[in-house]
């Protein structure tokens, strides 16, 4: 029986055309009661961008995301225990944590938060991940993802 759950399983070379990368990876993994997700941006699943030169729509779509990726884990934004989130400009930081607020209200995880000088794509202006947990008796937490 395997040791973890890959969810979302893609290849770079589909997901950065403008980019010659052939990385298999996926956008979350669940191993035993932990899950696992990958830098979340202000694109859909479809590859489209959300919110152009507008952190808090990018911030939206990024949480958008985590909630379904941690849903088809088998948890939910209410699990998460660790976010780190990637801005490239310190003046998106009242703008993105206050939308990640919205999102994680009342859940109170450790979190860190770094500016970088660029994300991988120049359109990019955020990016969040995190590390969440599935309870014991949570109804999912003896089934697979």
């Amino acid at each position: 029986m395997p040791t973890h759950t890959r969810i979302r399983m893609f290849n770079t070379k589909d997901t950065y055309p403008n980019q010659s990368l052939d990385n298999d990876l996926c956008q979350a993994v669940r191993a035993g009661n932990t899950v696992y997700v990958r830098g979340q941006v202000g694109t859909d699943f479809d590859g489209n961008l959300v919110g152009l030169g507008d952190p808090q729509a990018q911030t939206e779509q990024a949480m958008k995301n985590l909630k379904q990726l941690l849903e088809e884990a088998g948890s939910d934004l209410s699990h998460i225990v660790k976010t780190t989130t990637y801005i490239i400009d310190p003046r998106y930081r009242e703008p993105v944590y206050k939308e990640v607020g919205k999102w994680l209200k009342g859940v109170f995880p450790i979190s860190t938060g770094l500016v970088v000088s660029a994300l991988g794509q120049p359109q990019w202006l955020m990016e969040i991940d995190v590390i969440a947990v599935i309870p014991d008796d949570w109804p999912n937490a003896g089934g697979q993802a």
